[in-house]
């Protein structure tokens, strides 16, 4: 087989992802940055293990080199590859568990996950009521609104908007926690959202709306929260409420 065929694969590979990168309106370097995050952290590539060069980089993704350079700068801002003078650029060796944040489907675990986070809370002049959906419940006759980004070891990872009823505002948890939900929905980083968390404009989130209801069906409780995605997992126990059958 000559050199010729043998780079016919790899073109065709390198035209099916052009193809892929132009369907998305997410910009380029994020794409490019985000299949080289992937393949760090599902081991593909290993801590200390040297990285593709810029040109076999380019060749492989087929976009500019411009674009594989600010990929790569991307995850050196995260911590996730350092680049050595004359030798390359390498996996960051060493490297901290990415995905810390466990979004669990019970309570008190949830609540031991975010125990060491730090909030930094924002003024609001005129905050707005809770957004409810059919089904959540009645609304309260008014809340203590706050918002805040959420920092985990100086870095923030999170933006909290939280409305409390205001007849429990200073209660204990344990007199409101009757009916509890979360909902994650996968989105992406808007200019605000961008900007507070530090995240490139249209990066990976993870959207999550808290909601908790008393007996009486009254709100008293939503929270809407905007994770950084690289730092997020999602966990439910599928047989909590079961028997494991063999």
């Amino acid at each position: 087989m000559n050199l010729t065929t043998k780079a016919r694969p790899r073109r065709r590979t390198a035209e099916r992802r052009t193809g892929m990168f132009k369907r998305s309106p997410i910009p380029l370097d994020i794409q490019v940055a985000t299949l080289l995050r992937n393949r760090i952290t599902e081991g593909q590539m290993r801590p200390g293990e040297r990285m593709p060069t810029l040109d076999e980089l380019e060749r492989e993704f087929g976009v500019a080199r411009v674009t594989v350079r600010q990929a790569v700068e991307l995850l050196e801002k995260e911590g996730l590859v350092r680049r050595e003078q004359g030798r390359g650029t390498f996996v960051t060796p060493n490297m901290r568990e990415r995905r810390w944040l466990h979004l669990t489907s019970d309570m008190d675990s949830l609540s031991r996950s975010i125990g060491a986070h730090v909030p930094r809370f924002v003024a609001v002049r005129e905050p707005l009521p809770p957004r409810l959906l059919p089904g959540d419940g009645r609304a309260a006759d008014s809340y203590q609104y706050l918002l805040s980004v959420q920092y985990r070891a100086g870095e923030p990872f999170a933006v909290a908007s939280v409305h409390v009823a205001r007849t429990i505002f200073d209660r204990a948890p344990r007199e409101f926690r009757t009916h509890a939900q979360l909902t994650v929905v996968v989105g992406s980083a808007d200019p605000v959202t961008s900007e507070r968390l530090s995240v490139p404009l249209n990066s990976p989130t993870a959207e999550a709306r808290y909601l908790i209801r008393d007996r009486r069906g009254i709100v008293t409780y939503v929270a809407e929260v905007i994770y950084r995605g690289d730092c997020v997992r999602f966990d439910i126990d599928l047989l909590r409420n079961g028997d494991a059958r063999g």
